[in-house]
């Protein structure tokens, strides 16, 4: 698992414009919010996507750029994104080479059913590519107000 104060793993990986989008991208210049869903247009996923969206304007006055990433495809995440209006990129990662990276791709059991899934997982970033919140089995209701405020307070 990963923790607070150590280097964020660099990512890559295409957005639903099929552009490619990395850490590198934002160091020294924005935070990132890094956050992992198990799949686009599900209710919990739908409840914190929407959510980060309402917030969109609040983050990026504090410098913060939020980035959601599942195993979707760009065209489904681009099918997300148009349904509910989010202003949010989503990163395809359908090799779930990036949810090694960050240790979310876990086993669960459900109904008596083991498989593995997407760990619904948080990670903030500073603006120097360090982890300074790692949250990991996150609950979507409420989440990004608790993400919102751990931001404000790397700005103090």
């Amino acid at each position: 698992m990963l923790e607070n104060q150590q280097p964020a793993p660099n990512f890559r990986a295409f957005n639903q414009n099929h552009q490619m989008v990395s850490l590198a991208d934002y160091t020294g210049e924005k935070n990132v919010v890094l956050y992992f869903y198990p799949k686009d247009d599900t209710p919990g996923c739908t409840i914190e996507a929407n959510d980060f969206t309402a917030m969109a304007e609040e983050f990026a006055k504090l410098d913060t750029v939020v980035i959601g990433v599942s195993k979707d495809s760009c065209r489904s995440h681009t099918d997300f994104i148009d349904k509910f209006g989010l202003k949010v990129d989503l990163l395809a990662d359908t090799s779930g080479a990036l949810c090694e990276l960050y240790d979310v791709w876990r086993e669960r059991e459900k109904n008596g059913v083991k498989s593995m899934s997407i760990l619904r997982s948080t990670f903030i970033i500073d603006k120097q590519g360090v982890l300074v919140d790692v949250g990991y089995g996150v609950t979507p209701e409420g989440h990004a107000q608790e993400v919102l405020e751990k931001v404000r307070q790397l700005q103090l």
